[in-house]
């Protein structure tokens, strides 16, 4: 499987978008995924590395795979910057280039939503993960309001083509216990913006691997 996915248009649209999530609260959203990370951590779809800057002192390493070119040099300047030593990788989700058992959390932020085989790259990040490791995740998900729900599903098509692939539908929750997580804990809350809600939702978890 290639390394590389290349979406030229979102990767030099994104670094914008994100800085403006940032000035609405996404800073807190990512704080609050990353609170009590430890050990070796990998970061499955890295993007520009707006993560590596929250991560707690207790993390030893942290390995970003990212696969989009562009992104990834964004993410490699971030790691420069980073308070706990981070290694930026090529490498897609549903093939990982690392050893089984070797990581202590696995973080996916957001990048669920963009992924084609999202039950293959769950089941990398279960054999990448030591018994008793952890998955979070900071991701688009479908609403539970049925009137939100046929929005979401009106705008998806263009949503993909626009952002590099991602789905505003996808019921990320199911598909973590349909690969063997265990839900632990799961916050959901739309995405305000001056008290308005923006699509799409999010959710966190943290879910124990069996």
């Amino acid at each position: 499987m290639a390394t590389a996915v290349s979406h030229p248009l979102f990767a030099r649209i994104y670094p914008r978008i994100n800085a403006f999530a940032e000035a609405h609260g996404s800073i807190e959203h990512r704080q609050e995924l990353l609170a009590g990370t430890h050990g070796r951590v990998v970061e499955i779809g890295a993007g520009t590395g707006a993560n590596f800057a929250h991560y707690p002192s207790e993390v030893e390493q942290v390995v970003a795979v990212e696969p989009e070119p562009r992104l990834r040099t964004l993410a490699e300047q971030a790691a420069a910057k980073a308070a706990v030593p981070v290694e930026v990788r090529a490498g897609r989700a549903e093939e990982l280039p690392l050893k089984d058992d070797s990581f202590d959390v696995a973080v996916f932020s957001p990048v669920l939503c963009t992924i084609a085989d999202v039950p293959g790259a769950l089941a990398e990040s279960k054999r990448i993960l030591k018994p008793g490791g952890e998955l979070r995740f900071y991701e688009h998900v479908r609403s539970e309001r049925p009137s939100f729900f046929r929005l979401q599903r009106l705008l998806n098509p263009l949503w993909g083509l626009l952002g590099g692939g991602r789905h505003l539908t996808r019921d990320t929750e199911r598909a973590l216990q349909q690969a063997g997580f265990a839900v632990k804990d799961v916050r959901r809350f739309d995405f305000l913006i001056n008290g308005r809600p923006r699509l799409p939702l999010h959710h966190r978890n943290r879910p124990p691997v069996h």
